[in-house]
């Protein structure tokens, strides 16, 4: 991180964006019938409309992994409570490390 530090903000940021969609991509893989799809998304708190168009879309993971369900269930702060480690977050603190 310390020579990533010394780049501007923006790749770092678009990079942290790339890798959360990533990995709702993988969640949706990993859920591949509708059913699992559509039942997973109402655990997580997404309205049953929008988890049944998820569940019973035809599009590919990594356009779905872009829709408001996905935002919606598999949201920043769910993924950070799983244990993702944020990019900008990590690079915020390298670079300004007294706050």
């Amino acid at each position: 991180m310390n020579y990533f530090a010394l780049v501007i903000f923006d790749p770092v940021e678009r990079l942290d964006y790339w890798i959360r969609r990533r990995i709702r991509m993988c969640y949706l893989k990993q859920w591949r019938k509708p059913r699992t799809r559509i039942r997973n998304l109402i655990k997580l708190g997404v309205p049953e409309r929008l988890a049944i168009s998820i569940g019973l879309s035809s599009k590919g993971y990594y356009r779905l992994a872009k829709t408001k369900a996905m935002q919606m269930g598999l949201s920043n702060r769910w993924l950070k409570e799983q244990g993702l480690v944020s990019l900008k977050d990590q690079w915020v603190k390298c670079r300004y490390p007294n706050g």
